[in-house]
């Protein structure tokens, strides 16, 4: 299931990365992708709820399903079936389904029970790992998720690196908009944030911190936890969670 990488530049002592056209920023289904061989001009593209923004090349396989392969691979791994990852997820088995067959994208709050019940990152699931000690992801490559009734924004900026466990992402909150409820994780999973523009409230468990441009956060995320934007302009915020402590 591992895709080949390609190598765009190397020296004795290093190599630089550069993921493949799979690694973008469209969300579309399979049959869209074969559906476009020339370079189309910048659209969005409505699917079941989700906007994804498309680019100008629509590669053969898109980022849906490079998600639907990676959540298919970690459900096989820990040996569940659809519906042993329905229980433990608490996302119904017809969803799951959907998602590995890519018919529906899932949003920001489905994605990451999938994720914490597959013991798994967010970028894993959007991303293969690669072995590299220097990983080049051009913005145009870079997995980016958009919610359609939130309009909440979410971009993997961080490679998928085996044996680290840090996920690195930058979010874009629109005015007044709410991620909704992220799950609790596992007890040793902390995240770290800095808002680079705008104001937000963040909350963990019971308890509420609101942050401004500047301001940074650390949590101990083992509590539900969710974010809103307090503003009348977007606000943008760096997101790292380390899950590092659990391995």
């Amino acid at each position: 299931m591992m895709p080949s990488v390609q190598q765009v530049a190397a020296s004795s002592a290093t190599a630089i990365w550069q993921p493949r056209a799979r690694t973008v920023t469209v969300s579309a289904p399979t049959a869209i992708a074969r559906r476009h061989q020339k370079p189309l001009k910048r659209a969005r593209v409505r699917i079941k709820g989700f906007t994804a923004l498309s680019t100008e090349h629509i590669p053969d396989n898109s980022q849906l399903s490079v998600l639907a392969d990676e959540i298919r691979h970690f459900r096989k791994k820990n040996h569940f079936s659809l519906e042993m990852l329905a229980d433990a997820s608490g996302v119904s088995r017809s969803m799951i389904s959907k998602i590995e067959r890519c018919e529906t994208v899932p949003s920001t709050v489905i994605l990451s029970k999938l994720a914490e019940a597959l013991g798994v990152t967010f970028s894993q699931l959007m991303a293969p790992a690669v072995e590299r000690e220097i990983v080049h992801i051009p913005a145009g490559r870079q997995p980016v998720l958009r919610d359609g009734e939130s309009g909440f924004l979410r971009r993997c900026i961080s490679p998928v690196l085996p044996g680290r466990g840090i996920d690195w992402v930058l979010n874009t909150l629109p005015p007044e908009a709410e991620t909704g409820n992220f799950v609790a994780h596992r007890r040793g999973v902390e995240e770290y944030i800095y808002v680079l523009r705008g104001r937000m409230r963040a909350t963990i468990g019971d308890q509420r911190v609101t942050l401004s441009q500047g301001d940074s956060l650390y949590f101990q995320a083992d509590a539900d936890h969710s974010f809103l934007n307090l503003g009348k302009t977007p606000c943008e915020y760096f997101l790292v969670i380390d899950t590092s402590k659990v391995r």
